[in-house]
């Protein structure tokens, strides 16, 4: 790793002091409901929601915050920078007891995630992402695989519709998070998503991904921007720089059909 950065270090042990929380906790006895249907919270998402914030706010005063777990404010839209972070990316994996699970930490300036930080204790990862500076696994630098070929390309996935059979689904944790680091890591080679999402929920990897030099954009093939009034984009599209327009091209169809539809 480079020099070490000192607002880096401070975001990166804020999320691993987070992860141990929720880690405590993991597979232990926790109060979870749905806060809507098919959308899963436990009390776990609260507390590590709770110390993150006091913990970022100290770092960075001025940022503004936008979680999972609070309320929005439109306030945050008026802070030069913003936090933007998921308690527990994948809270039916953690709730399930399966390690596919990640704290979600990123700081974002202009629209543009700078920081990113992923800890994932129940896999032993530790992702990590400054703009500009490149991005690292565990204290190693990751860069995507540089694949070119899209056939046979690896993506995380249960099962691949017929239309993508030529491609090859690869372990898929419930944390689309952790799913992008896996082509920033070079464990996958594309990952897509078809279907609205939040800000909190790829900020931190999409600095990460971009770091280790995947392209990046909305699943219509449009360029993701942070801290928007409405913090949600349909789909994400990770790729190799070689694989990403024809992944665009592929999905396009699919992507108009389901851009309207909530």
């Amino acid at each position: 790793m480079p020099a070490p950065d000192p607002l880096v270090e401070a975001v990166a042990a804020a999320a691993s002091e987070a992860g141990a929380l929720a880690r405590k906790s993991w597979r232990g006895d926790f109060a979870r409901w749905e806060k809507s249907p098919g959308n899963p919270v436990c009390d776990i998402d609260l507390s590590v929601n709770a110390l993150l914030k006091a913990r970022l706010q100290a770092i960075d005063p001025e940022a503004g915050f936008l979680s999972e777990e609070e309320l929005d404010s439109e306030e945050r839209l008026t802070r030069p920078r913003v936090w933007i972070i998921d308690p527990i990316d994948g809270t039916r994996d953690y709730i399930r007891g399966r390690p596919g699970w990640a704290v979600s930490v990123a700081l974002v300036e202009q629209g543009r995630p700078i920081i990113g930080v992923l800890d994932a204790p129940a896999r032993d990862e530790h992702w990590c992402a400054h703009a500009g500076h490149g991005a690292w696994r565990n204290g190693e630098a990751i860069r995507v695989s540089g694949r070119e070929e899209f056939a046979g390309s690896r993506v995380p996935a249960d099962t691949l519709p017929n239309a993508d059979r030529d491609l090859v689904a690869v372990v898929k944790p419930n944390s689309i998070a952790l799913r992008i680091a896996m082509v920033a890591g070079g464990e996958a080679d594309l990952l897509a998503t078809l279907r609205w999402g939040h800000e909190w929920d790829v900020a931190a990897a999409v600095a990460i991904a971009l770091e280790a030099g995947a392209t990046v954009s909305d699943a219509l093939g449009g360029e993701l921007a942070f801290n928007q009034p409405n913090p949600e984009a349909f789909g994400v599209v990770v790729a190799t720089p070689a694989l990403h327009a024809a992944a665009v091209e592929r999905l396009r169809e699919r992507a108009r059909a389901g851009v309207g539809k909530r």
